[in-house]
C-alpha cells in the first residue's frame, strides 16, 4: 500500500508525457507570490511554448469582482525542485484580458527598458544579494531567538557556525541546492550579521533574467520555509534597536564598465545616480526608512555618498575595480522586499538612458 511520500515522489515520465507546470505571479500587494499549476504535454523547452491562462485578480486585490478575471503570460520556464522530472515552474506577468499590463505587473516597463536597443548594447549584468530574515511560526519573531527575549548582541553570527550562531542551516541549505536544480543562477548563500537572517546572491545574470530569477529563487524559498514551518520575512528592519536591517544590494555593470576605463563610466553613471536619488529611493522598497539610518552599514536615506569599500556608502565601489581600472559597482539602498523588475530597470534607464 502506498504511502503519501510514496505518491508525492511519483514518477509521472514512466507513464505519460504530460508534465506539470506551476506558473508563478506576483500578487497585489507588489511582494506576495501566487502560484497555481496545470497539466500540459511535454518536455517543455521554452515559456513561448505554454498557453497564457487566467485566474481570479479580486481574490489577490487586483482585480474588481465585477471584473476579476487577469491573464498569465508566460516568460521565463525553471525546473521544478519540489516535482522534479520534466515538471517546471513558470515565472508570469499579469494582464487585463484587453492585453494592457494590470498596475502591479513591473516585469512590462522592465522588458521595455531592457530591450531598448541603447541598453540591449551594454549587456548590463546584474548581481543582487537577497537577504531575508527567517521567523519562528506563530510568534514572528528571529528562528533561534528565546521568545519575547534576546540573543547576545551582534558579532559571532555573521558567516558562523554552531548551534548557537548559525540558525536555519538546513532551511538555507535546501534552498541553495533546489535553486541549482532549477537552473537559477544562484553564486552563493552565508549567514548575516543579525541571527536568524541569512544572504543568498543570484548573478551575475544578464538583463531581465536577473529579476525572473530572483522572484523564483524567492518563491522556491517560501515553498521550503512552508514545508519546515518557518516563516519567511523580508521585512527591512524585522526588529529595531541595535539590530542589521535587510536589504538586496544590487551589484551592476556594463560592457563599457567592464573593459578599460570602464572606472571612468562607472563615476559618470554614479553622477547620474546621485542627481535622482530620492526617485531611486521612492521605488526601492516599502520601510526602507527604518534600515538606512546611517548607522548598521547603511548610509542615510536622504544623503547620497559613495566610496570605495565604504560599506557605509549608498554607493559602493570595490577595490579590485578601483584598481583594475574597469568591472562594477553595488548600489547598497535597495531593501530586501524591493521589486527587483523596479530596482534593475531604474538602474540601467538611470545610467543608460536618462539625459541630466
Amino acid at each position: 500500500m502506498a504511502n503519501l511520500t510514496d505518491l508525492v515522489n511519483l514518477n509521472l515520465s514512466e507513464c505519460t508525457n504530460m508534465i506539470i507546470a506551476e506558473y508563478i505571479w506576483v500578487g497585489g500587494s507588489g511582494i506576495d507570490l501566487r502560484s497555481k499549476a496545470r497539466t500540459v504535454k511535454g518536455p517543455i523547452t521554452d515559456a513561448s511554448q505554454l498557453p497564457k491562462w487566467n485566474y481570479d485578480g479580486s481574490s489577490t486585490g487586483q482585480a474588481p469582482g465585477e471584473d476579476s478575471e487577469v491573464i498569465l503570460y508566460p516568460q521565463a520556464i525553471f525546473k521544478d525542485p519540489f516535482r522534479r522530472g520534466d515538471n517546471i515552474l513558470v515565472m508570469c506577468d499579469c494582464y487585463t484580458p484587453q492585453g494592457q499590463p494590470i498596475p502591479t505587473n513591473k516585469r512590462h516597463n522592465a522588458a521595455k527598458i531592457f530591450n531598448h536597443p541603447a541598453v540591449a548594447a551594454e549587456v548590463p549584468w546584474y548581481g543582487i544579494e537577497q537577504e531575508y530574515t527567517l521567523l519562528q511560526k506563530d510568534v514572528n519573531w528571529p528562528l533561534g531567538w528565546p521568545v519575547g527575549g534576546y540573543p547576545g548582541p551582534q558579532g559571532p553570527y555573521y558567516c558562523a557556525a554552531g548551534a548557537d550562531k548559525a540558525f536555519g542551516r538546513d532551511i538555507v541549505d535546501a534552498h541553495y541546492k533546489a535553486c541549482l536544480y532549477s537552473g537559477i543562477n544562484i553564486s552563493g548563500i552565508n549567514g548575516e550579521v543579525m541571527p536568524g537572517q541569512w544572504e543568498f546572491q543570484v548573478g551575475p545574470s544578464v538583463g531581465i533574467s536577473a529579476s525572473d530569477e530572483i522572484w523564483v529563487a524567492r518563491y522556491i524559498l517560501e515553498r521550503i520555509t512552508e514545508v519546515a514551518g518557518v516563516v519567511l520575512s523580508l521585512d527591512p528592519k524585522p526588529i529595531m534597536g541595535d539590530w542589521n536591517g535587510a536589504g538586496a544590494h544590487t551589484n551592476f555593470s556594463t560592457k563599457s564598465m567592464r573593459e578599460a576605463g570602464g572606472y571612468e563610466v562607472i563615476k559618470k553613471a554614479i553622477e547620474k545616480l546621485a542627481i535622482r536619488h530620492a526617485e531611486h529611493i521612492a521605488a526601492y522598497g516599502e520601510g526602507n526608512e527604518r534600515r538606512l539610518t546611517g548607522h548598521h552599514e547603511t548610509a542615510d536615506i536622504n544623503t547620497f555618498k559613495w566610496g570605495v569599500a565604504n560599506r557605509g556608502a549608498s554607493i559602493r565601489v570595490g577595490r579590485d575595480t578601483e584598481k583594475e581600472g574597469k568591472g562594477y559597482f553595488e548600489d547598497r539602498r535597495p531593501a530586501s522586499n524591493m521589486d527587483p523588475y523596479v530596482v534593475t530597470a531604474m538602474i540601467a534607464e538611470t545610467t543608460l538612458l536618462w539625459k541630466p
